[in-house]
Order: C-alpha cells, then sequence, then structure tokens
C-alpha cells in the first residue's frame, strides 16, 4: 500500500511524527508552566497577606536600650514605676549575643498594643567599635522582634550609649519602607563622647553628623541632659549631650533638648528620675494617665524647636 502513495502523501506521514513531538512539547511546557505557578502563587498571597498583617498592626511597641556595661535588666525600676501610673503594659527583655543568636525573658501578653522591651547585648562594652557592633545586633533584634509581633511602627528609648546605638540604627540600618520610628528619646546620651568643647568633635559625633541626612524626617526628638552641678552629670558633660543638635536638628521633625537638674539626676540615676519618668509617660506613651501625673505637662505634638526645664 505504502508503494501506491504519491510524493506528496509520503512527504505528510514523514512529517506527522515530527508535529507530533511539537504538540506533545508545548503540552509537557503547559503542564510545567501550571506545577511551577502554583507554588508561585501561594508564595505571593503569602507575601500579601504578611504584608497585610503587619499594615494593619496596632502594635506600636517602646523599645529601650540600655547604656554601656547595663544590661537587659537596666529599666525593670522605671518600668515598674510607669506600669504603676498607668494599666500596664507586657515587658520582654532580650539579649542579642555575639554570635547573632537571642535569648529572652517575659513576654507580650494578647491584646497589648503597647508593650515595653528592653534589648540588651551580651558585649555590652563601652568604645566607638563596640556601639557599632551593638548597633547592628539591634538591627538583628528589630528584625526578630517584628518577624514574631507583626508591628510595623514603634517609639525608642536610650539611656547613655542607648541613645548612640539608636542613632546608628536610624542612619544604617532602619528600613524606612518597612518600618516607622514614631518618637525617640535619649537620656543622657553622650554624642561627643567626654568632650565639653563642641570644637573638638570625636570620630562618633563626626560619623552620625556625615549621615544624619538618613534619619528619619518626620520622627519626634527629645534629648534629656542631666546636671548634676550645672555643668555634668557626674560622667557625660551637658555640652555633650547638647552636640545632639548637631545630628537631629533640622533633620526630623522635631528636636527638644531638655535639661534636668536637682535629687536623681546624676548619670546612673537618671531613668528612675521622676521628672523624667513623667516625660517618658507624658511624650512616649500613647495614653498617659494625667491624673496621677499630676495634671498636664503640655502638648507634646507641638513643642518648640529646642527647649529646656529645670526642676528646682
Amino acid at each position: 500500500m505504502a508503494k501506491n502513495l504519491s510524493p506528496q502523501d509520503r512527504t505528510r506521514l514523514l512529517k506527522r511524527p515530527s508535529r507530533i513531538k511539537r504538540i506533545a512539547g508545548v503540552l509537557v511546557g503547559l503542564i510545567l508552566l501550571v506545577i511551577i505557578s502554583i507554588p508561585a502563587y501561594d508564595y505571593q498571597k503569602g507575601v500579601v497577606a504578611n504584608a497585610r498583617v503587619i499594615h494593619n498592626s496596632r502594635m506600636a511597641p517602646v523599645i529601650f536600650i540600655p547604656g554601656s556595661s547595663a544590661t537587659q535588666n537596666r529599666f525593670d525600676s522605671l518600668i515598674k514605676e510607669l506600669n504603676s501610673r498607668s494599666t500596664g503594659h507586657s515587658y520582654l527583655k532580650l539579649t542579642v549575643h555575639t554570635d547573632d543568636s537571642i535569648t529572652t525573658t517575659g513576654g507580650v501578653k494578647a491584646g497589648d498594643n503597647e508593650p515595653f522591651i528592653v534589648v540588651g547585648f551580651e558585649n555590652n562594652k563601652d568604645g566607638y567599635a563596640n556601639i557599632k557592633k551593638q548597633a547592628r545586633w539591634f538591627s538583628i533584634a528589630m528584625k526578630f522582634l517584628q518577624n514574631r509581633y507583626r508591628f510595623n511602627n514603634f517609639v525608642g528609648i536610650g539611656h547613655s550609649n542607648g541613645g548612640l546605638i539608636y542613632t546608628l540604627y536610624l542612619e544604617e540600618y532602619l528600613n524606612q519602607d518597612d518600618l516607622t520610628i514614631n518618637k525617640l528619646m535619649t537620656i543622657g546620651t553622650p554624642y561627643n563622647l567626654s568632650e565639653k568643647n563642641i570644637a573638638n568633635r570625636t570620630e562618633i559625633l563626626s560619623d552620625m553628623i556625615k549621615l544624619k541626612s538618613s534619619l528619619p524626617k518626620n520622627i519626634q526628638m527629645w534629648s534629656i541632659a542631666g546636671t548634676e552641678n550645672y555643668s555634668d552629670d557626674g560622667i557625660v558633660p551637658v555640652e555633650s549631650v547638647e552636640a545632639g543638635k548637631y545630628v537631629y536638628q533640622d533633620q526630623v521633625r522635631q528636636y527638644t533638648l531638655i535639661n534636668v537638674t536637682g535629687s536623681d539626676s546624676q548619670h546612673s540615676d537618671l531613668p528612675q528620675n521622676q521628672e523624667i519618668v513623667g516625660y517618658i509617660q507624658q511624650y512616649m506613651l500613647t495614653n498617659p494617665n494625667q491624673n496621677r501625673l499630676g495634671g498636664n505637662r503640655g502638648n507634646p505634638t507641638q513643642p518648640s524647636s529646642s527647649s529646656s526645664s529645670s526642676k528646682k
């Protein structure tokens, strides 16, 4: 029978297997495309769902960083005092270790939109080299906290070198598309270390000034100086605290300098100073208890660009 086929028929018969192969190849390709698309769709769906959870999060934790040589327990007395004045906040403490691992104590209660969180470091030593490491470790802690609690904004408080760690973190590590800092308060922070003369700028101050344009523009910032003897708090010169204006002033929405004098204005006592506790409650918390403060200390959303307060 095949011998009676015309040349045209023979050609068609020869082409038929290759055509079948092409069709089979197209079908296989479509099947593979569907197989690949399913996990990609699920992944994209998960990303969108996760982004929606973070976007809709009502949690705005208050995150504390202690100074050098202090541990994650540094703010225990302060937080006990704050909780005695308000309705109570969860208390979570983290320690970031030198191998980038994290250990925790305490926790965040369900439904608490304003927990207190303290981030300490296994290497809590002084010195610029260590402070730079601590800023990176703090960024690791923040990613850990975001992944666990799905918040997209927070409030920051740093005591002493904790304020330097915060500044380096904001300038070098904060992803402003992913996370917003609403307010920052630094307490007794030595922006120019032990230097009293601003003309003698230390390396860390010079570096922070160079990177100041990277600071979030919309934050409200308070810098508190303790003046035990009107010149320093026993450790940090008031001029060094005031040097923070060269970093923050005209870079953020608001920069306010406050001087606190009198009892409990020594460097290590500042977090327990009753006036400073009042400022934290009034300016940093969402719903401060006015009655227990003894009245309103003023509108924290509309202060002057620079102000001072002295305790008689």
